[in-house]
């Protein structure tokens, strides 16, 4: 049994949050990957909230695994990791008593750092689809998170989704999260350099910044200068991964096929979206 020292991989995030390059993360969803992760000599890796639904449910991104489901997974992996993993822990799976309790999981778990986002979950019927809690509540979480940790290497980092509001909402957000003591921060949808800069325009602490493949984003030295130490562009290895195996089925069971299937495509075909939204409408309504 492969023995690991779970703060030794904190204080080895930690050197990467606090160095002037920017380093991109390994999409991880079991031991096995993070293995592999750690043997291309990435420096950290992420289990993304998405691909464990995936991974764990069989299910879409819509806030149904739970603390317990998303911790055992990420233990699975932590008892092997031999390199830092962040643990994309969604709204803490509640409020900031919530989140208290998630950090105590995670931490358990072994991974190296987790992101807190302010995102309101699980979606409200008849909302827009990024609709965020009050900066109070976010920062609560925040600090409720620090209070809870055992290991002070364990790093604290507040998400929020740029496309979802104003520029001005934005900056007050990720400057109200960092006087909380959030030990970096995450930005999503972000859409250019210009509002990148803007953003990170006076920060004293790192950014952690997903791109999910927007090209405008691909230059790693302007992005250091900005103060992005950490670059999640997708989960494309566990898509692949479920293409893979689709594939391989398919053959070994002789069924020819007139044209290929994406993954993309694979994975709205079998977690069944139309269910899901079916049932949301016959019984999310009652919440309006």
């Amino acid at each position: 049994m492969q023995k690991c020292c779970h703060h030794e991989l904190r204080i080895q995030f930690r050197a990467l949050l606090a160095s002037q390059a920017t380093f991109s993360t390994a999409s991880v969803f079991d031991p096995l990957s993070a293995r592999i992760a750690a043997d291309l000599g990435y420096e950290a890796g992420i289990l993304g909230g998405s691909v464990a639904s995936l991974q764990i449910l069989g299910a879409p991104d819509i806030a149904l695994i739970t603390l317990n489901e998303f911790a055992e997974q990420a233990t699975r992996i932590g008892r092997v990791a031999r390199l830092p993993i962040i643990a994309d822990a969604d709204h803490g799976y509640g409020n900031a008593l919530n989140a208290m309790r998630t950090v105590v999981e995670l931490e358990r778990a072994g991974v190296a750092a987790l992101t807190l986002e302010d995102t309101l979950l699980p979606a409200q019927f008849g909302r827009r689809p990024f609709e965020l809690i009050s900066v109070d509540e976010g920062t609560g979480k925040v600090r409720a998170a620090r209070e809870a940790r055992g290991d002070s290497a364990m790093a604290i980092i507040a998400r929020t989704h740029a496309s979802a509001q104003s520029l001005s909402h934005v900056i007050e957000r990720t400057r109200a999260y960092q006087a909380a003591g959030a030990d970096a921060l995450c930005l999503i949808g972000v859409k250019d350099f210009e509002q990148l800069a803007s953003i990170t325009d006076g920060l004293r602490i790192p950014v952690m910044l997903v791109t999910y493949g927007n090209e405008s984003l691909r230059d790693d030295p302007r992005l250091a200068e900005l103060g992005v130490r950490i670059i999640v562009d997708g989960h494309s290895a566990y898509f692949a991964a479920v293409q893979a195996t689709y594939e391989s089925l398919r053959k070994q069971r002789g069924i020819a096929l007139s044209g290929s299937r994406g993954a993309s495509e694979l994975v709205a075909s079998y977690t069944m979206p139309g269910e899901y939204n079916t049932w949301a409408n016959e019984y999310l309504r009652l919440a309006e």
